[in-house]
Parts: structure tokens; sequence; C-alpha cells
């Protein structure tokens, strides 16, 4: 989302409320409630269309063809370019969006016009400005949802009640991905961290969008672990996140855009090494940075990171 400020948060429901929304609170513009923003905009069936404003729940949807998307808003699909129920990235779903920009401009966007903002702020999480509004291929949402593959999801036993959480999205090769868990297992009991969830998906390549995770085929592993909220345990889980991306480096993978800011710098470009280069198109097209997020500034502060000595004991 954009910077921080107290609750209650303004909300929005038109395209209008957006536009100002983002001219507000300068020099960043202020949090707001995209709830409002969840109604069907157009229905074409002839053309073979729907578009949507981005606060859009998926359960929504069930019967315009998109019942196996369960999970969050269409907008966040979109901004993460999440995979679908059939393992394709959500770019594959989509004809359009309409965005507002930094400057608190609405503009519409295919890959017809302005097709280089459309690479980028597809799976851009939101950093060249929030979704208005996005339009789905109606057939395409069907395939998927007739194609649809549940996750193997592994529910473990929680973690102490008073103790921290964290967890990380890897991606590595699907004949890889027995192995890693095992690797992934014994790295959890060497830092005493409990693991909470693993979930495994099969996921598809795409090749639209700039900050391209999906290169070939994966298998996507959601891990999610507990540890103590000690000093030294902290220190330690934060170690564990970079040995994981590391282990699933080894095995041909990487790490999952959303969870970058969790790996090292040198890790972040040998997955990505086209980070720097979206990074400088988000300055070209914000040159201000008013478009804020926890993941913009935790990615753009992981390229100025400089590497240091961290010395840690288990207790």
């Amino acid at each position: 989302m954009l910077a921080t400020q107290s609750l209650p948060l303004p909300r929005v429901c038109s395209a209008g409320d957006l536009c100002k929304a983002m001219l507000a609170g300068a020099p960043r513009p202020q949090r707001f409630d995209d709830a409002g923003l969840d109604r069907v905009l157009c229905h074409d069936a002839r053309r073979g269309m729907l578009e949507v404003q981005s606060g859009t729940p998926w359960r929504a949807l069930a019967e315009h063809g998109s019942a196996a998307f369960q999970d969050g808003t269409v907008g966040a699909s979109i901004a993460a370019n999440a995979a679908g129920p059939d393992g394709r990235p959500m770019v594959a779903h989509l004809r359009s969006f309409t965005l507002v920009t930094a400057d608190g401009e609405l503009r519409r966007v295919s890959r017809d016009c302005s097709p280089e903002l459309f690479r980028l702020a597809v799976g851009g999480f939101g950093v060249f400005g929030p979704f208005y509004s996005l339009t789905l291929d109606l057939a395409s949402l069907a395939q998927a949802t007739a194609a649809a593959a549940a996750p193997v999801r592994l529910e473990l036993p929680e973690a102490c009640a008073q103790g921290s959480r964290s967890g990380v999205e890897l991606l590595v090769p699907p004949e890889a991905a027995e192995a890693l868990i095992a690797q992934v297992r014994a790295a959890l009991e060497e830092r005493r961290c409990l693991l909470t969830r693993l979930e495994a998906r099969h996921t598809l390549s795409e090749e639209e969008t700039f900050l391209r995770w999906a290169r070939r085929e994966y298998a996507a592993l959601r891990i999610e672990y507990g540890f103590r909220s000690t000093l030294g345990a902290c220190a330690s889980a934060t170690q564990l996140s970079a040995q994981l991306v590391e282990l699933a480096l080894a095995a041909g993978g990487a790490i999952a855009p959303a969870s970058l800011p969790l790996a090292s710098r040198e890790q972040a470009e040998a997955c990505y090494p086209m980070l720097s280069a979206f990074l400088a198109e988000k300055r070209r097209y914000d040159p201000a940075e008013r478009v804020w997020s926890a993941w913009y500034r935790g990615t753009r502060d992981l390229l100025r990171r400089e590497p240091c000595a961290v010395r840690w004991s288990r207790d």
C-alpha cells in the first residue's frame, strides 16, 4: 500500500476518489481503503470480457467462470502476477487495466496501448500506481477453472503462541522439490525453528512481464515457520531466510518476488538480474517516489545494502 497514516483510512469507491487520494498528502499520497472498489463495471459476453474494479474479491466472480479463483482480490493477484488455479500467472487472464499514476492521472493500459507500462505494472506490486479496474478474458478464466489443481498443503503444529513467525516462498524445478523440502526441514531443525506450514503448487511459465518470476515451470513452495522472540533467535531466523534461498538457488530455482526483501543483495540479483532496471523504470515513471509500499522500500533498500558480519549463538 501507500504511506502509513493513522486510521481511519479514507474509502475510495470511484476513479475520481482514487485520483484524489493519489494527489493528497504530499509528498507521498495517503493510504486508503479500497474495499469500496468491488463492482463489476462491464460484462461483455459477445467479446468475452469482464471489467471489474481492483478490490473485487475473486469469490464474487464465480458466476463468470472464475470459481477456482478463491483467494484475495483481482487487483492484488494482478499486482503480484500470482499463479492462477491452473498454474498460469495472472497476466495470461488479463486484457487491459486502468491505473492511477503518481501524478494522479487515470491511464488505460494494454498490450497494444502503453505496452511498456503493461509489462512493468503486471507483477510490479503496485509501485507504478494502484489499479482502478482490470479487464479479464472470460475464456481464459474458464479454462483455468477447468484445469484447476489444488495446492498440496501440509498443516503442521502451531509454534509457541508467544513466539514470532516468518515465511518465504521458493521456486524450484519440480524434479528438485522433494530433495529441497528435506533440506528445508534439516535447516529449520538446525536453527530450532518450527515448521508450521508447507504448501506446494505447480506453476507454468510466461514471457510478458518485466519482473518475470515464471521463467520456466516451477514447484512454488510456501514455507512458514515459528521461532522464539529472543534476539538470538530472531538473528538466526534472518539468516535462515537467506539459507533457504541459497538452497533454492543451488537446486536451480529462485525466490518468489513477493519474498525478495528477505534475500541478500547477491541472491536477489542472481534470481532477478533485471531488478536494477525495474527500479530504474520505477524512478523514471515516479521520480519523486510518491507511490510507496513496504515491498518497494524493502526491495529498493536491498540493493543499497552492504554486507556485514553477523554473529549469533543458539539459546
